[in-house]
């Protein structure tokens, strides 16, 4: 596997509930880049990088922040493209889930310069599909699969100089489980497809990753955007926005194994890591686990 290159992105202007900016140093207390070598990887910790602060005002135009996201987010998709472009494997550690506007804009780039097809999994409890419009409290958080479809703030959409930064063919998300009213009217206008968890609790994890991996080949780079609400709230607490009912701890690693077995992971977010609801930084510790075995950790050799 490609060296990794962890990047740090400690923000949480995307989101209403504060926290998130911890995420990065809550993944290196809980020894993010030790535990990726002793699985025999070469990672390099970048640091964090330095954007604006979180202003913490009402949205304008039903968008809370948007110059500091628009900052942020063009901070990471440089970062991203850089280590992409160089041959490592990015691995941001948010922040909340509006930098992966950055990140895949940073994906799509590469994978169009190097022919590439690109493949976005979506791991969250939320499907990201607001705008403005929809959007019930204006956090950007809850808006970067619109932005990433070419809909939304003219600046996010037009982030990586492409409108749209990727075809919603391209996203398939899985454990969605809390979706907005108007935001499901949005889901079914894109054409996205979504694993929700009725899906999953009706045809179970591996058929669910079967089908979500299908069409996998030598020219795929696969981005996952993993946001830590996918997890079910009583293993993981530390989130701003837990919902109950996610994936269980092995369907996690299940899944994440089933994404390492491809061996098309091109890049990578964990996003909406809240040590301020975590206990005893559990949930980073966690996070840990379950990106060992996205990096190839399994209890036999197979």
């Amino acid at each position: 596997m490609k060296p990794v290159t962890l990047i740090g992105a400690p923000t949480d202007v995307g989101a209403s509930i504060r926290g998130a900016s911890m995420g990065p140093e809550a993944l290196r207390v809980a020894d993010i880049a030790g535990a990726l070598v002793r699985n025999g990887l070469d990672v390099t910790d970048l640091g964090n990088l330095v954007g604006p602060g979180n202003p913490n005002l009402p949205p304008t135009d039903g968008v809370r922040h948007l110059p500091e996201v628009v900052a942020w987010n063009r901070l990471v998709m440089d970062a991203t493209y850089q280590a992409l472009a160089t041959g490592q494997l990015p691995l941001l550690m948010g922040g909340d889930h509006c930098l992966a506007i950055g990140s895949v804009n940073a994906a799509a780039r590469y994978c169009r310069e190097q022919g590439k097809k690109l493949l976005v999994l979506w791991l969250d409890a939320h499907a990201d599909a607001n705008t403005g419009s929809t959007s019930p409290t204006g956090n950007t958080h809850g808006m970067p699969v619109a932005c990433l479809c070419g809909d939304g703030p003219a600046p996010l959409v037009s982030l990586g100089g492409v409108t749209p930064a990727t075809s919603p063919r391209n996203i398939r998300q899985i454990g969605i489980r809390s979706v907005d009213a108007e935001e499901k009217k949005r889901l079914r206008e894109l054409g996205l497809t979504v694993y929700d968890m009725r899906y999953i609790d009706e045809n179970g994890m591996r058929a669910t990753m079967e089908q979500a991996l299908a069409g996998i080949d030598g020219d795929t780079h696969l981005h996952v955007s993993f946001d830590v609400d996918f997890l079910d709230s009583q293993i993981a607490p530390g989130v701003g926005t837990a919902v109950r009912g996610g994936p269980t701890y092995r369907e996690a690693h299940l899944a994440l194994e089933m994404i390492e077995d491809t061996g098309a992971l091109g890049s990578i977010d964990v996003v909406e890591l809240n040590p301020a609801r975590d206990v005893h930084n559990q949930t980073a510790e966690l996070v840990v686990e379950l990106l060992e075995s996205l990096f190839g950790k399994s209890t036999l050799l197979r």
